[in-house]
C-alpha cells in the first residue's frame, strides 16, 4: 500500500512541474559561428542542446547534451540568442545544430 501511496504522490509531482520537455517552435533562429581551430582541423558533426525556455520565448539556460566539445559553446552561444514562440509555462527543448563545411 506504501508502494502505490508512493507512486500516485510521485505521479503528482512529475504532472505539476512546470518544465517538461516539448516541441516548442521557433521564431527566430540565429546560426552559430564556426570556430575558426575547429575549421582549421576540419572538425563537422552535430551538437545537440538543451534549452530552457521561458514562457515569453526567451532562452534562459543553455547545456550541451553531445556533440564534440570544440564546437558546443558555439553551439549554446548561437541557442542562447534563439526565440520560441511563447507557451503557457517556462519548457525543455532540445535542439541540434550541424556543423559542416562548404565544400
Amino acid at each position: 500500500m506504501g508502494a502505490l501511496k508512493l507512486a500516485i504522490a510521485a505521479l503528482f509531482l512529475a504532472s505539476t512541474l512546470s518544465l517538461h520537455a516539448e516541441d516548442r517552435a521557433v521564431k527566430q533562429r540565429v546560426a552559430p559561428v564556426y570556430p575558426e581551430i575547429a575549421k582549421r582541423m576540419r572538425i563537422t558533426g552535430v551538437v545537440q542542446v538543451e534549452a530552457t525556455v521561458s514562457a515569453d520565448g526567451k532562452v534562459t539556460a543553455t547545456k550541451t547534451i553531445s556533440g564534440n566539445h570544440m564546437l558546443a559553446t558555439a553551439a549554446e552561444d548561437a541557442v542562447q540568442r534563439w526565440r520560441f514562440v511563447p507557451g503557457d509555462a517556462p519548457s525543455t527543448v532540445n535542439v541540434e545544430i550541424n556543423f559542416a563545411l562548404a565544400q
